[in-house]
């Protein structure tokens, strides 16, 4: 009997063991298996960060399995190659994407519409508006044919984005063509979003239940209320990129990389300002590699340095210092060729950094010309024209006491000791010196 109740304790134990073991593998399942949604924020200009931030996170999305992307997008537009990048990144995402246009105030502008209607979800917060998406350029006009080429191809990816989606082409279109531009109710009422939302919350309780079609044509449902919600952050280097990447930033790094290459060009040996130079220069390099600049602006960047330079050489008291800093005004204005004003160098900018910069340059090239124009105070060749005494005679080589040191000396004529005398040559270790002509004065 005993053996028996034995035998029932060891079997009831592997039975507790074994649910045990059932139970924490269904806790372990369950907590991998509930996916979150992961939210970025883009707040700014469209550029090639912001598509290489947006590509890592969907591919961070897809690594985790996670049941959304929630874009929160306030952008009032960008470069065109960025945008059809985040386009195709967002289209051929496995992860149904969620751009949500907030907070209250902020804009899909330009390119920003192209990017809401790519969503597999699109939505705005009440205050907000999307469109505007004309494309344009700085300075000048391209000829009508060009200019309609343009337009064309960017409303044929706005028509192809849309009609993908379900939405409202003819309206989207127009947002090309007519430079329209909707509040978040217009947009809703006229088939450009899908939902007006007050919140996160309010956008995945209304999405709730509710079916829609993604890019390839496949159905899907998304229950996303309550479910936990990932923040995805920009990485140091992209926020770093980001940072320098805007023209006026740029532009700034560049104006004193050249200083301080200028400075050390001057004052050879310093180090610091070389340094200094060198990586400002080369980081403005690499973020106007990112941006569509004009070579034209550079020549003129660097044809304002020469005018500064020239202005030291030739003093045309202030005329050539004055065309430098417009032609460096000039050249940073038309830097960056981007289609928004925010993605431009500002006027007060080039203003702030031009005049102070040619002025400090000019005064700098000023001060290095006449330092070489200046006699030459170091050295045996600045012993020349300094006065000292004959410590013996001079008939005609003899002791001369010049600069705190006893020379040897030739004289012209015989020379008396304690007479002064001017050195006239420096040959080697001896001094070739004339008796100092003695002032008379002058009798009125």
């Amino acid at each position: 009997m005993k053996q028996v109740s034995g035998v029932g304790s060891r079997v009831s134990g592997k039975a507790a063991l074994r649910a045990l073991l059932v139970l924490l593998a269904l806790i372990v399942f369950r907590g991998s298996s509930v996916a979150d949604v992961l939210k970025i924020v883009v707040d700014g200009a469209i550029h090639p960060v912001t598509a290489e931030y947006i590509g890592r996170a969907l591919d961070a999305a897809v690594a985790n399995h996670d049941q959304a992307v929630l874009i929160e997008l306030n952008t009032p537009g960008g470069l065109v190659d960025s945008t059809r990048d985040i386009i195709e990144k967002i289209s051929t995402s496995s992860v149904p994407v969620i751009v949500y246009v907030t907070p209250t105030g902020s804009r899909a502008g330009s390119a920003g519409i192209f990017i809401l209607e790519a969503a597999d979800i699109a939505a705005m917060t009440p205050g907000s508006n999307a469109g505007a998406a004309h494309p344009v350029t700085l300075f000048g006009k391209p000829d009508e044919v060009m200019m309609k080429k343009i337009e064309n191809d960017t409303a044929a990816l706005m028509r192809s984005v849309v009609a993908k989606r379900g939405r409202n082409v003819e309206l989207a279109e127009s947002a090309v063509r007519e430079s329209k531009s909707f509040t978040e109710q217009e947009a809703l009422d006229k088939k450009l979003i899908d939902y007006v939302a007050s919140n996160e919350q309010d956008l995945f309780r209304q999405m709730s239940g509710k079916s829609f079609k993604r890019f390839n044509g496949t159905s899907v449902t998304l229950s996303l209320a309550d479910q936990p919600i990932r923040n995805y952050d920009m990485t140091l280097k992209q926020r770093i990129l980001g940072y320098i990447m805007d023209p006026n930033v740029a532009f700034i790094i560049l104006a004193i990389g050249a200083l301080a290459l200028y400075m050390e060009f001057n004052h050879p040996g310093a180090v610091i300002p070389g340094t200094v130079g060198v990586v400002f220069i080369l980081l403005a390099i690499f973020s106007l590699n990112l941006l569509p600049i004009r070579f034209a602006a550079v020549v003129l960047i660097v044809g304002a340095f020469a005018l500064f330079a020239l202005e030291a050489k030739f003093a045309t008291h202030g005329v050539l210092t004055i065309g430098g800093i417009a032609l460096l005004i000039l050249g940073g204005l038309l830097l960056v060729d981007a289609p928004i004003p925010e993605m431009r160098v500002r006027l007060v900018t080039a203003l702030a950094v031009s005049i102070p910069l040619g002025i400090i340059t000019a005064f700098l090239m000023g001060i290095a010309v006449r330092a070489r124009r200046n006699k030459i105070v170091t050295g045996q060749q600045g012993l020349i024209g300094e006065v000292g005494i004959a410590r013996t005679p001079l008939a005609p080589t003899g002791k001369v006491f010049v600069h705190g040191e006893l020379w040897d000396a030739v004289a012209s004529v015989n020379i008396a000791v304690g007479e002064r005398v001017v050195v006239r040559k420096v040959d080697g270790l001896s001094l070739e010196v004339e008796p100092l002509p003695v002032s008379r004065p002058v009798m009125v």
